[in-house]
């Protein structure tokens, strides 16, 4: 009986979820919509953010959720928080960002709070755009509930079965840089264009993935490192 209702519970979640998200990619745009980002040089971008939430090995419950800011071309850090989180939502195929997002989106409006001069102008999400199994990934919940332009980088392929040609459109592999020998995934989140957001994501390149997700990356794997106790 237990099972039973727990399977009830969870197929309930499934449809409130559903309905949401198809809620939320009604608002999701895939067009360019900020001044900056219709020149070569994007001028007028002066912060990048980048998000990322990394797992303590083995826990699939606690992790840590950080929001990192960069300037503008020089990609020095500007702002940082690393916060530890515990993502309660079950994991459910095509609906990640319902586990994930609120910690980051929950970042995002603590910045804006403290300081909105350092309110990233445009965010890169570790994870998937426009090319999901729904059409609304991790970077296109993300930009849509904090109303920012984002991008999605991914370091695998998503491979979506059905796929039509013009869905391809949407996200592209990169070369990221010279001493890269493996692609980056990049697609459309939210107010971006694929064009844009390949340019932009190609200037933020150091290494492999782009500067914004790999200091986030960094710093709270750190933070793990620094904070928790780890047997």
């Amino acid at each position: 009986m237990a099972a039973a209702s727990e399977g009830e519970s969870q197929e309930l979640l499934l449809r409130q979820w559903e309905r949401r998200q198809v809620e939320l990619k009604q608002q999701m745009i895939d067009h360019d919509t900020e001044d900056w980002q219709n020149n070569e040089v994007f001028e007028g971008l002066e912060r990048i953010g980048g998000m990322d939430l990394s797992y303590i090995k083995g826990d699939e419950v606690n992790a840590c959720a950080s929001l990192v800011v960069l300037s503008y071309p020089d990609l020095k850090v500007v702002y940082e928080e690393c916060q530890m989180v515990c993502l309660n939502a079950p994991y459910i195929p095509g609906f990640l960002a319902f586990r994930e997002t609120p910690f980051l989106e929950e970042a995002v409006r603590r910045l804006q709070d403290k300081d909105p001069s350092l309110l990233p102008q445009v965010i890169f999400a570790d994870g998937n755009g426009i090319l999901h199994h729904r059409e609304f990934g991790v970077a296109c919940h993300l930009g849509v509930l904090t109303d920012l332009p984002c991008i999605g980088v991914a370091k695998n392929l998503l491979h979506v079965d059905g796929l039509e040609e013009k869905d391809l459109l949407k996200e592209k592999a990169l070369k990221s840089c010279e001493k890269s020998t493996k692609p980056i995934y990049v697609s459309v989140g939210h107010r971006i264009s694929l064009d844009t957001a390949l340019r932009l994501t190609h200037s933020c390149c150091k290494y492999r993935v782009p500067e914004p997700i790999r200091q986030a990356d960094i710093r709270s794997r750190e933070y793990i490192r620094e904070k928790v106790h780890i047997p």
